[in-house]
């Protein structure tokens, strides 16, 4: 017989058995059912068997509850529906929103060979799409609320593709199935603008000009972004609502 080998290290994390369950069920056509509830030791043995206790039965109810609403928690507002929510999938999978934000000062990173220093400036309008595992993001040049026949623009960018999908490179992304909407739309800002900036995707400038010496005058001088070099990208904003 071949040496047992122990593996627990390598495991992730370990869940240990704090409680058991026994349904007992009598025979015939007016069945009945009882709960028999067990403590387990140190070594995950069932012990101490008595029945399920009111309180018992209370806890482990509130626990299923909590688990459900979680489920059902995603994209769900904390309160009011901010006005930046343009519209929302709320389904558990395919759920996506479509949001907008107004000309800000944001913090910015670049990569080095880039030669544009990190830094804060301004940024424009903006449109964002995404689900779970996905941002577009597009420019505008208002800070008014957009509509169906609202003009979009090349988001002036680096690590964005021409239809708008942005490149997340190695960024870790991880919206959780409980977020709320207010926390999902922060969420991808957040790694929108925590990552870093690195290269431009396709042949073209996302703006009228050069991308790299735009960011660092912005940078620079704190100027408020010039949205005449945005480029239109021959859509609106209808032509991202499902």
């Amino acid at each position: 017989m071949k040496n047992t080998i122990d593996i627990t290290e390598s495991f992730g994390t370990l869940y240990h058995p704090k409680s058991a369950l026994v349904f007992y069920e009598t025979k015939g056509a007016d069945s009945d059912v009882y709960v028999e509830h067990f403590d387990m030791d140190n070594n995950g043995t069932p012990i101490n068997a008595h029945p399920l206790t009111e309180r018992e039965a209370k806890v482990l109810a509130r626990a299923l509850v909590t688990e459900k609403d979680k489920e059902q928690a995603f994209l769900k507002s904390n309160g009011i529906l901010g006005t930046n929510i343009l519209h929302i999938t709320p389904n558990k999978e395919k759920g996506a929103v479509l949001w907008h934000s107004k000309a800000q000062k944001r913090q910015l990173y670049f990569v080095e060979n880039l030669d544009i220093p990190n830094g804060v400036a301004y940024v424009p309008p903006m449109i964002w799409y995404a689900n779970k595992n996905s941002l577009a993001v597009y420019a505008l040049v208002s800070d008014r609320r957009p509509t169906e026949k609202t003009p979009l623009y090349c988001a002036p960018f680096f690590n964005i593709y021409q239809d708008g999908k942005v490149c997340m490179g190695s960024v870790n992304i991880n919206i959780k199935n409980s977020a709320s909407i207010e926390e999902f739309t922060l969420a991808w800002e957040d790694y929108f603008f925590n990552s870093y900036f690195s290269h431009l995707l396709g042949n073209n400038s996302p703006i009228q000009g050069n991308c790299v010496n735009l960011w660092k005058e912005l940078i620079q001088t704190g100027k408020p972004f010039p949205k005449e070099v945005l480029k239109k990208n021959n859509k609106t904003l209808k032509n991202l609502l499902p």
